[in-house]
């Protein structure tokens, strides 16, 4: 996926074009219309009802572009694949199968509302529930591969916004040098450990598994929002569940890990690509940010980013992510 600067992309979204959309599929809208918090698409609560009740539904509008058809197909497949087996992931609604439609440029997909709060992780019990219902995901994911959303790579998730950042002069002239070689010394190393394991098996991810994207109710944990679904190594699903020092991380990853093997094998040699895919979702973020920056809601919710100090602490931050691949991780 290349990355290039986007104008707009949400123009002509409007109320008027969203409620008609949802209504023209099959739900009745009440007129309300509530924005949720979401960058990267244009998500909505949206009231509706039937002949016995009111309720809300969720409508989530993809940002143009960004995914194909047959990748938003895939990752619809993949949570309808988790829900047969009875895993609690949130999957699009579909009307005479269909789960992906289309208004005008936008296409958009409707979801059942759920409650839920973000899960506790200092809580051990908390952390091995999460680690044995991933366990049971990735015991899904292994069944067959993704064939058209993306592998994790150095190149399009590290070099080409590392790229973007560059040819756009987003970047400090007094800065531009520093951070040209840091991220160099950083893929260099990034793919220097994916070498060393080349042999690790790939399988279809949830791709962004942090708290944000994990609600947690009575019952347990829900996973929603598989946006970011890609094909990578087991480990991407679990490291953003580690937070603190090196030594309270490793201790979390043991307790995830033991929940995981209930269900699924676990590659150890994949604790040594924690810190390389960490690396890689900082340069990447910060590409994200410069690609997006011409959406108007990106310049409200980030007003900071592009400052001097901005890109000062973004230097720091690979800087110190090149010394802790170095150090490695262990458990």
């Amino acid at each position: 996926m290349k990355f290039q600067a986007e104008e707009t992309p949400y123009f002509g979204l409007g109320p008027d074009l969203i409620l008609n959309a949802i209504d023209q599929v099959g739900w009745q809208t009440t007129g309300k219309l509530v924005p949720l918090n979401s960058f990267e698409n244009r998500v909505y609560q949206v009231g509706v009802y039937d002949e016995h009740r009111e309720y809300d539904v969720v409508a989530k509008f993809y940002r143009p572009g960004r995914w194909s058809q047959n990748q938003l197909i895939e990752e619809h497949q993949f949570t309808f694949d988790l829900t047969e087996f009875e895993l609690p992931v949130i999957a699009p609604l579909r009307v005479n199968e269909v789960s992906i439609f289309e208004v005008e440029n936008f296409k958009f997909s409707i979801f059942k509302k759920v409650g839920g709060r973000a899960p506790n992780l200092e809580d051990q019990s908390v952390l091995s529930w999460i680690g044995r219902l991933i366990g049971r995901i990735h015991a899904v994911s292994v069944t067959k591969p993704f064939k058209h959303r993306p592998a994790i790579s150095t190149g399009q998730f590290g070099r080409a916004p590392a790229d973007f950042i560059l040819s756009n002069d987003l970047i400090p002239n007094e800065l531009r040098d520093a951070y040209q070689g840091l991220v160099e010394l950083a893929i260099t190393t990034i793919d220097s450990a994916f070498m060393e394991i080349h042999d690790a098996q790939l399988i279809r991810l949830l791709g962004d598994c942090h708290t944000g994207n994990i609600l947690w109710m009575d019952d347990g944990p829900s996973f929603v929002d598989l946006d970011d679904a890609v094909m990578g190594p087991a480990i991407q699903d679990l490291w953003m569940l580690l937070s603190g020092d090196r030594e309270e991380m490793e201790a979390q990853l043991r307790v995830v890990v033991s929940g995981y093997e209930q269900f699924m094998d676990f590659d150890y040699r994949q604790v040594s690509l924690i810190e390389p895919l960490r690396t890689l979702r900082i340069i990447n973020y910060a590409g994200w940010l410069a690609q997006r920056w011409n959406d108007p809601a990106f310049k409200v919710a980030f007003p900071w980013f592009g400052s001097q100090r901005y890109w000062e602490e973004h230097i720091g931050h690979i800087r110190e992510q090149v010394g802790l691949m170095q150090e490695g991780f262990s458990i």
